[in-house]
Parts: C-alpha cells; sequence; structure tokens
C-alpha cells in the first residue's frame, strides 16, 4: 500500500517539535508499505532535506521516507491573516499533487483543519480511499478561546469540518473528547479509531543518556520543567503566578523551567524580569535529543493548558507523554482525561485551575518528599510502558489504515 501522508507540520527527530506523522510513517514502512510525506516547513521542524529548492520544493528520502517539503515558511509569530494565508497555499499545492500523484490510499492529519482539502478533492473526483486524522477540535477550540468571533468565517471552518469527516472513509482522533466530536458531526462510531499520541521508549529512557540542568540551577535545586508552544493555549501565566507565591513563601530553591517558544513567549520573559522572578528560566526550543537530557535532569513535568472546558477531554499533548516516558511527575492544572490519567495512575497531580497557591503548595510537596517523587516518577514510566508504547500504537495506527484500505 502506498500511503500518500499530508502534515504540514511534520518534523523528523531533528527539529523541535512533535514527531508523531515521522514515527507512524516509520510503522508503516516497517509494516512493509510506502509513504510518500507531504509538508510544509516551520520554525521548529526539520524535514531532513537539505539544499536548494527547486520550483518552490524539495524532493528526497529521508529515513525511508518520499519526503515532498513545500518551501512556505510558518511561524506561531505570524498574524492570523499571514498564517491563513500560508495554509491556504499549502492546500492548494497539495491539492495539485493529490490529483496528480500514484498512491493508494491518501491519509491527512489537522491542524490546520485545511490539511482535509487534498482528501476531499481526492475522494470526490478520484475516489480514493481518505482518512483524516484530527489533532485538535476546530472550530469548537478557536471559538472557546475567543480566538475566532467572526460567525461567517466560523460557519465556513464548521463546514470544512464536516467536509472532511464526511468525505473520508474514517477518522482517527487523538483524545476521547475528539473521538466524541467527531461523532457528533454524524460519523459511525466503527468508522471512528482512537491512537493517542504515544511514549518514544528508547529516545526518552530515564536511565540512559545525558543529563542537563541550565545554568542557575544547582544541583540540589527541585526543577519542573514546561517544554512546548508559549501561546495564548497554553496559559503560562498560571505557572509565572505559582512562582509569585513560590517566592513569597521563600522557597528559592524551586526552579521552573520554559523550554521553547511562541507568540507570549516576549511577554512572559518581559513579566518575569519585572517581576523579579529568578525563579523562571526561559531557553529557546531544542531537538528532541537535547530535550531528553533537559527532561532528564529535570523532578518534574508541567502540563498546562489554558482553562478551556474544550481542552478537558480534546486534546493529546506531546509533552505529556515525553514526561511520563522519561519518567518524571506530572503536574497538571487543568480537569479532564489526562488529570484523570494522573490521578488514577499515581504519577503527579492534577491542581486546581486559577489558583497559584494549591499549585506553588504541590511543588512544595514533591520537592519535599524526595521518596515520594521518586514513586510516582517510577509509576509515570510504568504507564508509560504499560498503555502508550509508541510502537504499539503505530501498530494499532496501521492495523487501521489497512483495515480501511481493504474495506
Amino acid at each position: 500500500m502506498h500511503v500518500l501522508y499530508f502534515h504540514q507540520h511534520f518534523s523528523t527527530p531533528a527539529g523541535s517539535t512533535g514527531t508523531r506523522s515521522y514515527e507512524m510513517a516509520q510503522r508503516l514502512i516497517a509494516r512493509g508499505h510506502r509513504v510518500t510525506m507531504v509538508c510544509g516547513c516551520g520554525q521548529m521542524a526539520s524535514s531532513g532535506l537539505q539544499g536548494e529548492p527547486v520550483n518552490g520544493m524539495r524532493k528526497g528520502i529521508v529515513d525511508g521516507i518520499d519526503v515532498i517539503e513545500f518551501c512556505l515558511p510558518y511561524s506561531n509569530y505570524d498574524s492570523f491573516l499571514k498564517r491563513s494565508w500560508i495554509f491556504s497555499l499549502f492546500a492548494w499545492r497539495s491539492v495539485k499533487l493529490a490529483l496528480q500523484l500514484h498512491y493508494d490510499l491518501l491519509f491527512a492529519t489537522s491542524t490546520p483543519l485545511t490539511a482535509g482539502i487534498p482528501g476531499i478533492v481526492a475522494s470526490v473526483l478520484r475516489r480514493k480511499p481518505f482518512i483524516f486524522e484530527v489533532r485538535d477540535l476546530w472550530p469548537e477550540l478557536p471559538r472557546e478561546m475567543g480566538v475566532i468571533t467572526n460567525p461567517v468565517i466560523l460557519t465556513a471552518m464548521s463546514v470544512l469540518e464536516w467536509l472532511s469527516y464526511h468525505a473520508s472513509r474514517a477518522c482517527i482522533g487523538l483524545s476521547p473528547g475528539i473521538v466524541q466530536g467527531i461523532e457528533r458531526r454524524g460519523i459511525n462510531s466503527k468508522d471512528v479509531g482512537m491512537v493517542p499520541n504515544g511514549c518514544d521508549l528508547d529516545l526518552f529512557d530515564p536511565d540512559s543518556g545525558e543529563s542537563l540542568r541550565p545554568d542557575g540551577v544547582d544541583k540540589d535545586d527541585f526543577l519542573a520543567i514546561f517544554s512546548g508552544a508559549h501561546g495564548l493555549a497554553n496559559g503560562l501565566d498560571a505557572v509565572l503566578d505559582a512562582a509569585v507565591e513560590l517566592k513569597r513563601r521563600g522557597r528559592n530553591g524551586i526552579k521552573l523551567l520554559f523550554i521553547g517558544d511562541g507568540r507570549l513567549k516576549p511577554a512572559l520573559v518581559k513579566r518575569a524580569a519585572d517581576e523579579g522572578l529568578d525563579n523562571c528560566l526561559f531557553i529557546n526550543p531544542v531537538p528532541k535529543l537535547k530535550l531528553t537530557a533537559y527532561l532528564r535532569g529535570a523532578n518534574a513535568g508541567l502540563m498546562i493548558l489554558d482553562n478551556i472546558p474544550a481542552f478537558y477531554y480534546g486534546t493529546s499533548p506531546n509533552k505529556f507523554f515525553d514526561y511520563i516516558a522519561i519518567g518524571l511527575p506530572v503536574v497538571n492544572n487543568y480537569p479532564g482525561w489526562l488529570a484523570g490519567i494522573i490521578t488514577e495512575n499515581n504519577c503527579g497531580y492534577a491542581v486546581e485551575p486559577g489558583n497559584p497557591k494549591p499549585f506553588a503548595e504541590t511543588l512544595e510537596r514533591l520537592a519535599d518528599n524526595p521518596d515520594l517523587t521518586k514513586q510516582m516518577a517510577i509509576n509515570a514510566r510504568a504507564l508509560a510502558v504499560r498503555e502508550f508504547d509508541r510502537r504499539e500504537l503505530g501498530d494499532q495506527f496501521v492495523d487501521f489504515l489497512e483495515k480501511v484500505y481493504q474495506h
């Protein structure tokens, strides 16, 4: 089976962003299939291709994957209009490939929602089997966040969402809430699979590899780490609020490390400087291999999102799975399915959103009880091995695609 795979934000482990599509492509190849990956070029992504582009694209083979990279640079610092334009250009060029190339099955993963457009066209005009993977519920999330309020745009997005689901033979959701959201749009439950993000147990081995702490963090400090986007959805002011509370309590031995980038990062850095929050440290995005070193040097992982109900069951964040894979207790600041997983498996704490005092108290409890922290770390790694091994989830993913193709 030759899978034409569209992911605008595709990255190999050399990049500083999620590698789900790379890992799933590797599982397809290991099972004897061929993968052509179509992607854009992003601020933190790395397609693995080098050299000058020809006619606005690069082509080559990266770790067995045929990669076609459109030179459409994307940054989350860009304005909404610029990002929308880049998404539209990528969709247009993707449609042309979907109509020209020889392949057996088309697979597209969001975000953006426009990722579904080549699948819709190929399904209608070429009768190609199309599977749509949903990583976030759009337009539900931007509507609840207040990022998009124009009713015309929201209606257009809702129509595109409906078309993407109904033009596909099947859909994959990354969390329980996403699966339910797809089914609410009229898709039969038998045509919806759930394959969450998973844990790279070899790369994120807690006992093998470098351990690293940034300047300003002593070996005896308790270090809690956040890795990921610094955007509106992440609500990272909640961590700075907890930092203020920790300073008020004189807990200078608890440090908070932010690794990543995003539109709100400059404001967060400025706030920390203005308020004298020397317990907060910021570093730029790092490749996965270096991220593992920082995670090994930490004592806890921070799973932070803004307090938006659509997030409770409608996200499957990479960082959570990286944390538990490397054996870090997780401090989570919003309710939902991940909070339930953390509580049920005793691998961290779910704290009340919007209240810095219990957040700070939770970090103090972990810092003051190393035996408790160690046991939660053991529980986190055990959970990763037992339920979220990316190799097993990758095989479930391939099984799902094969089943859809054969029917």
